[in-house]
């Protein structure tokens, strides 16, 4: 076989050659260790949590080995791809503040000197690397038809073949002579490039997975496709030249992917490119509803799964990015208690620290990590954040809640910038709930009381206090009062008594607060009662106590 002859009937368009490539883009340069990884999603929708979680074990690996981090699109597969599907991407990653060194940056737009980093850009390169394949021997046209390998899966079906694919005796179109390769182009006949696997039945490979150790499989016996019959490269071709030329050193992925690593390792050698280190991560799973199993988290099943789900809830970013981490780093959640208000751009990340058993996604952990995230942000942050939330997804609550910022602001700052700040928010869609009772349009009265308080001791509370506080009392003052007001009313200041002696008080001091917590709030829970109140004025607080006091008399 005349390979060349071959490869320019193949290819008479592409007049360079692979050292035109290693050329145009040359070794990095990078200081020894310095680790080069990419994300690599494909077009098709939203961004994926397991993409984001993804992306991050990217980032956090290069950064932590001084080297780059870059954003790559595999658009490929135009089947599966949605219309503007890059931005939905990007602007995932925007939302969270996840920033790559080079690639793409958005619909059309890139930074970096390795680029196109769009696959469906690169035509060009990966049929230069196939013709280069051909002149050596290793990749030949298939002109089967899709209903021939159909037949010939059925065949091997029928036969009982333990491995099926096109290779062999089953590979047709692999010992063409030149002569019939002519005549089935002058024909017109559609083809596929496929390599020629050089692999054998009874041979092993081992590679070094950086996450799971030693790991050993079969050789690749495939003649995989290369390139599809409009040029444009399968995944695994595609993958070889990108990583190559765009200098990959770790290509770090889902599990899922370790099947494929096989077929890769080939490629990467017949193309005479070093074969990069491989890394794959574990499956981000859930405990599903109806069976208590564990199950990969779905696209379609979970909205979970989008990261829209947490940008709409109201997360905020650095909650998702950190429960991710305890995700990630087993031993993450060690180094945040020893560091509470570091960044976790501080944390030393090791990728050999990743489980390489599934990470279970738990809202309900999610929700403790966010309120601890959000107890240490300072009351103008939350203010700010809550208000962007809001104007996007909850326009009443904005108007409402940004009308007199200084009294939202100190709203969200009661009983927060102290060493011991309270953790009850996750996402800012709680904050309208959380604080109604200070907003007249979101409070709805309800004097529902305690099982141990009756309605008449209620109401006495209520019309004492009415004639009792002052809004010029500091906090002792304050609570002095409420302390002095208990056993005209049969209630004792002191809790330690009630319990010893229960029969003979009505009730203790803390439910003397509470019917007074409920008359100006209709909460039995709520923040600092005394912080409330300032922010209430005496007008809404005489109003509300009245109103009460009617319930309770009812």
């Amino acid at each position: 076989m005349d390979n060349k002859k071959l490869a320019e009937l193949l290819f008479p368009h592409i007049d360079k050659t692979p050292d035109y490539y290693e050329e145009l883009y040359p070794e990095r340069g990078l200081p020894e260790g310095a680790r080069v990884t990419r994300f690599a999603p494909s077009p098709t929708g939203y961004l994926h949590i397991g993409g984001l979680f993804g992306a991050l074990v990217d980032i956090l690996t290069a950064r932590a080995s001084g080297g780059v981090a870059y954003l790559r699109i595999e658009d490929t597969d135009k089947k599966r791809e949605v219309d503007d599907g890059v931005s939905a991407i990007i602007s995932g990653f925007d939302y969270f503040g996840v920033e790559f060194d080079e690639g793409v940056t958005g619909f059309g737009t890139e930074k970096g000197a390795y680029g196109p980093y769009t696959q469906s850009k690169r035509a060009e390169i990966y049929q230069t690397v196939a013709k280069s394949l051909v002149e050596k021997g290793l990749a030949y046209p298939c002109f089967c038809s899709a209903e021939e390998l159909s037949e010939l899966r059925e065949e091997q079906e029928k036969s009982g073949a333990l491995i099926r694919g096109y290779f062999g005796k089953w590979a047709k179109c692999r010992s063409l002579s030149l002569e019939e390769i002519e005549e089935k182009l002058a024909e017109g006949k559609p083809w596929v490039l496929r390599l020629r696997s050089g692999g054998s039945e009874d041979k092993k490979i081992v590679f070094d997975d950086v996450i799971r150790g030693k790991i050993e499989m079969p050789e690749n016996i495939i003649d995989e496709v290369l390139l599809k019959s409009d040029g444009i490269p399968t995944y695994h071709f595609a993958h070889a030249c990108d990583d190559h030329f765009m200098r990959t050193t770790h290509v770090i992925r889902a599990e899922e992917w370790i099947s494929s690593v096989p077929k890769h390792i080939e490629l990467f050698k017949a193309c005479g490119f070093k074969v990069p280190k491989y890394a794959h991560t574990p499956q981000v799973l859930k405990i599903d509803e109806e069976t208590g199993d564990k199950r990969k988290l779905s696209k379609r099943k979970d909205p979970e799964a989008a990261v829209g789900y947490f940008v709409e809830g109201g997360f905020p970013k650095e909650s998702v990015l950190e429960y991710l981490l305890t995700l990630i780093n087993s031993n993450f959640e060690d180094w945040r208690r020893a560091n509470p208000r570091a960044d976790i751009s501080e944390f030393p990340f090791n990728l050999k620290k990743m489980s390489s058993s599934g990470c279970l996604f738990d809202l309900v952990k999610l929700s403790d990590v966010s309120k601890n995230v959000i107890s240490v942000m300072d009351a103008h942050t939350v203010y700010e954040r809550v208000a962007q939330w809001a104007k996007e997804f909850d326009p009443e609550f904005y108007e409402v809640f940004t009308a007199n910022p200084e009294f939202s602001e100190a709203a969200v700052n009661i009983d927060r910038e102290n060493p011991k700040p309270r953790k009850d928010i996750a996402k800012w869609s709680e904050v309208k709930d959380y604080f109604a009772y200070l907003y007249k349009p979101f409070y709805q009265p309800d004097y529902t009381l305690p099982d141990n308080i009756s309605k008449a001791d209620a109401a006495a509370i209520a019309q004492k206090y009415l004639g009792e506080f002052s809004l010029a009392d500091d906090k002792e003052q304050w609570f002095a009062r409420i302390k002095d007001m208990c056993e005209p009313l049969g209630f004792t200041p002191n809790v330690k008594e009630y319990k010893k002696n229960p029969e003979g008080f009505k009730g203790h001091v803390g439910d003397v607060s509470t019917v007074i917590r409920i008359a100006l709030t209709s909460r039995r829970n709520t923040p600092d009662l005394y912080s409330i109140m300032q922010l209430l004025g005496e007008d809404e607080i005489r109003a509300r106590l009245s109103d009460a006091l009617k319930s309770f008399e009812e």
